[in-house]
């Protein structure tokens, strides 16, 4: 059973080392995303699942320890999923890369942690039932979701600037904040690829896991830096 979520955009520029002499303008970002990982602890769950967009070939399933670095921006630091010694294995995609990197920061032990790629063109129905699935059972689950919102709120945007996107964050943010699993279920794919809204399969996958969970959602954050939708929310 899902018994908390947290969720957090995953830029690499969230790690300082990556966004050097810019660190500082997302500060609020990463307090926010501490603050949220925080949280997950309280719940005293049995396992953390941390899920994020990845493409096929990195969608796991990765075990606790599995390595993962910022080379491929520039940066020569490592990070593991969760404590442990070298794992072996696929190297963490991106998303999930910036979520171990988040639970280092926290110093995370509450529980073991598994990460989870999420094709960005999975259907959402099978996103809503790969989240059932994990949140099946008695087990106590926690999930760390890492996505971002749309990428076209500027014309300095990664996807330039696109009408629909800050009314899609909208949505997005307001059903994230309010946990309103029906609100994310419907959130559509199509727009949300052409949009750049890489966190919308991820974020579906916890609609399906905190169906008939019975939590309230607050949001921490929610801002575009750099034309990008950032939204962090906690679960509880």
């Amino acid at each position: 059973m899902l018994v908390a979520a947290a969720v957090c955009p995953c830029p690499p520029l969230l790690v300082p080392e990556v966004a050097a002499g810019a660190a500082p303008e997302l500060d609020g970002l990463r307090a926010a995303c501490l603050d949220g990982v925080s949280l997950l602890a309280a719940a005293r769950p049995d396992r953390l699942i941390v899920l994020g967009p990845a493409a096929p070939p990195g969608r796991g399933p990765y075990p606790q320890g599995a390595a993962g670095s910022f080379r491929g921006v520039g940066v020569d630091l490592d990070v593991r999923l969760g404590r442990g010694g070298p794992a072996g294995g696929r190297e963490l995609p991106p998303s999930l890369a910036v979520a171990a990197w988040l639970l280092g920061r926290t110093g995370w032990a509450a529980a073991p942690v598994q990460g989870l790629g999420v094709g960005e063109e999975l259907e959402a129905e099978r996103c809503l039932a790969a989240g059932r699935e994990l949140a099946a059972g008695d087990e106590r689950v926690a999930l760390l979701v890492m996505g971002d919102g749309s990428a076209c709120r500027t014309v300095k945007a990664p996807g330039y600037l696109d009408e629909r996107a800050e009314p899609f964050d909208t949505a997005a943010a307001r059903a994230l904040g309010t946990a309103d699993t029906t609100a994310l279920a419907a959130l559509d794919a199509e727009l949300a690829y052409e949009l750049k809204a890489a966190g919308r399969a991820p974020w579906q996958v916890l609609a399906g896991a905190g169906e008939s969970a019975g939590l309230t959602g607050e949001l921490l954050y929610d801002e575009a830096p750099y034309g990008v939708g950032y939204f962090v929310a906690a679960w509880s």
